[in-house]
């Protein structure tokens, strides 16, 4: 042995290892305050198509296609058919716009009409005001009538002709669709200038 005695040095801890088999000690993570669910209000979501729009495009559409339907079989022999004063059913083909305008741009009033259609089916729930909400039924449903002549009633894509059959004789004659069309959007206007917004309802 030597004369200076050997100092010890002083041991150093070393971290425990976890024995094989034992799950590792997990480390305390900081504590995270989060708001209760109550004070989180989640928004809830806005229907595209207000259901009263919907109804009434739906009972358009059908009360549209019926009276067609019932005026190409009953009326095509041609003859019109007296119903009182000068209104008559008088079976006739439109290839143009409601009451037998702009014909020969079938394909283009076509687009529009499916544009309006998209359109305002989009948007009704945000209407503000439940007249509103049934003027744009009224024109889906019109516009959509219409358009199923002219995707189903021809030769070529939106190349149909609408089948007109309401006839007053001192008026292009018409269609329920075209009624449709022609009430909603008087209404809308009447709503757009009378009727007060619905309260709640998105500005």
């Amino acid at each position: 042995m030597s004369d200076h005695a050997e100092q010890a040095e002083p041991e150093r801890a070393e971290p425990e290892q976890a024995e094989p088999g034992q799950a590792e000690p997990e480390q305390a993570e900081p504590a995270q305050h989060t708001a209760p669910d109550s004070a989180q209000p989640v928004a809830p979501r806005r229907r595209r198509i207000a259901p009263v729009s919907l109804g009434i495009a739906l009972a358009v559409v059908v009360l549209d296609q019926l009276t067609k339907h019932w005026a190409v079989n009953a009326l095509a022999d041609g003859a019109a058919r007296h119903v009182v004063g000068s209104l008559q059913w008088n079976l006739a083909y439109n290839s143009g716009m409601a009451f037998s305008r702009a014909t020969g741009i079938g394909p283009l009033i076509g687009l529009v009409a499916f544009a309006v259609v998209v359109g305002l089916a989009l948007t009704s729930s945000r209407l503000g005001s439940r007249v509103a909400e049934v003027a744009a039924g009224l024109l889906i449903g019109g516009a959509l009538g219409n358009l199923l002549d002219r995707l189903f009633r021809g030769q070529g894509w939106l190349r149909g002709s609408v089948v007109d059959f309401i006839d007053l004789q001192w008026w292009p004659i018409f269609n329920v669709a075209d009624i449709a069309v022609t009430v909603g959007a008087v209404v809308f206007a009447l709503s757009a200038l009378f009727q007060p917004p619905r309260q709640g309802a998105p500005r």
